[in-house]
């Protein structure tokens, strides 16, 4: 890269100095007009002959001695201007990597400020050195200067593309790759379920290995926002035991007495009533908030539709996408669940979000950018890609809980607490579910996650 800056530079300050060369101060013109002249005959006295030299003398010296001066002074501006472009030049192609858009944009227009003034020095140079309009020349564009630069800056923009899409695919095939060493041994069917890292490309239609790679992303943002919501409760002095057991007693079990769950576990039941209120109304086509029976009525175009929703919204940040369609549908439903797991009284308990609900009730425009709402939404975005996934599959996957009390069954449940040997022991029941299973079309089953515990006596 050093040398084309050189070689830039070079190029330019030989083009400067080619012109300033071929135009000569306007003393060295006259002097030579003067010599081609003949000699005039002594048609006047010698004494009036010499009054008339030494005045054109020392009129000839006054504007010569100017004109060096400002010439001096002109060439020192050119030089200058060539050391400053080359040096924005320099920042120009550092800037490239690694790539800083802030830097390209300010070389970028320094390297461009550079030449408009070198223009000016040369319109300058010609207005005020080369008053003989036969050796004046036609200026060069700016254009043309800039045509070199401008080819190699787009070359360099869509070489990075191609290198930026290389990365994303690689990032995919690796996230893809974790997956199927996280999951190898959980999922049983009859047809097994294989997720090459391949699949991620993204696959044109529905697969049941995108379905999984869903689940990873539901169950990892369930996790933090569940984290996020006990470090809240714990900053506001709650009493993490009595709020899990309230969660249990009222939420999760009706009638049974709910199990004992210490504090280091208490984000399974913070998890798990997250997630009983997310679920809710997922086996329909829009959560119940509309009465639409599209999926019924045209399966295939539904399909198709919620497949090119969820290849859209995949790459997107929610709280950015939230920023610019508040009123979506997805935002819309988010602030129906948001109210749905964060009721008033837990709000209000909860010092630092308790201005989120009156945000989000008092307009329906905007949502809250705080990183508490922002992993709010990240879990929420997962939930209806999940969504948006089940239902552009044919057939749809069926959702199922574990029921509480039941015994553990290691082919339809996975535990969210960990065994010596990954093994649940013999006899041990469900103490509540956290998390749905799904059966797929093709008699594959993702595990439901569950917390069990000891027989009841």
């Amino acid at each position: 890269m050093t040398t084309k800056v050189t070689t830039l530079s070079d190029l330019i300050h030989r083009a400067v100095s080619s012109s300033c060369l071929n135009y000569r101060p306007l003393q060295d013109h006259i002097l030579e007009q003067k010599q081609k002249q003949p000699s005039s005959s002594s048609t006047t006295s010698s004494e009036e002959q010499e009054s008339e030299n030494k005045e054109e003398d020392t009129g000839n010296d006054g504007k010569g001695s100017r004109a060096l001066m400002e010439m001096d002074l002109l060439m020192e501006e050119v030089f200058d201007t060539v050391t400053s472009m080359k040096i924005a030049y320099n920042s120009l192609q550092q800037a490239h990597c690694p790539w800083d858009p802030h830097r390209m944009r300010t070389a970028d227009e320094s390297v461009i400020s550079e030449l408009r003034k070198l223009s000016r020095l040369k319109d300058t140079f010609r207005r005020k050195f080369a008053r003989n309009t036969a050796l004046r020349q036609p200026p060069l564009p700016l254009r043309e200067a800039v045509v070199p630069y401008e080819a190699a800056l787009l070359e360099t923009r869509r070489e990075l593309k191609v290198r930026d899409a290389e990365i994303e695919n690689l990032k995919q095939k690796l996230q893809s790759a974790s997956i199927v060493g996280r999951r190898k041994g959980r999922v049983r069917s009859t047809s097994t379920v294989h997720t090459p890292a391949a699949t991620f490309g993204l696959p044109a239609n529905p697969t049941p290995e995108l379905f999984v790679w869903c689940i990873e992303q539901v169950k990892s943002t369930s996790k933090s926002f569940a984290n996020h919501l006990i470090s809240l409760m714990r900053s506001s002095s709650l009493d993490i035991t009595g709020a899990t057991d309230s969660i249990l007693r009222l939420n999760l079990f009706d009638s049974a007495p709910p199990p004992s769950v210490g504090s280091h576990h208490a984000r399974h039941v913070i998890e798990s009533y997250i997630c009983w209120k997310i679920f809710q109304g997922f086996e329909n086509e829009s959560f119940y908030m509309e009465g639409t029976l599209s999926s019924l009525l045209d399966p295939d175009h539904h399909r198709s539709t919620c497949f090119a929703q969820f290849k859209d919204m995949r790459s997107m940040d929610p709280s950015e996408m939230l920023g610019v369609l508040p009123t979506c549908h997805f935002g819309k439903w988010a602030a129906k669940k948001y109210f749905s797991i964060m009721d008033s009284k837990m709000e209000k308990s909860l010092k630092m979000v308790m201005d989120h609900r009156k945000k989000l009730e008092s307009t329906e425009t905007e949502h809250p950018r705080t990183v508490f709402y922002g992993d709010y939404l990240k879990l929420a975005k997962s939930v209806w890609l999940l969504h948006l996934l089940a239902f552009a599959m044919d057939p749809s996957p069926t959702h199922f809980q574990a029921s509480n009390g039941a015994e553990f069954q290691s082919e339809y449940m996975d535990s969210v607490v960990k065994f010596p040997g990954d093994r649940v022991p013999d006899g041990w029941v469900v103490g509540f579910g956290v998390g749905p299973g799904f059966k797929l079309g093709n008699g594959s089953v993702i595990k439901a996650w569950v917390y069990p515990i000891p027989p009841f006596d």
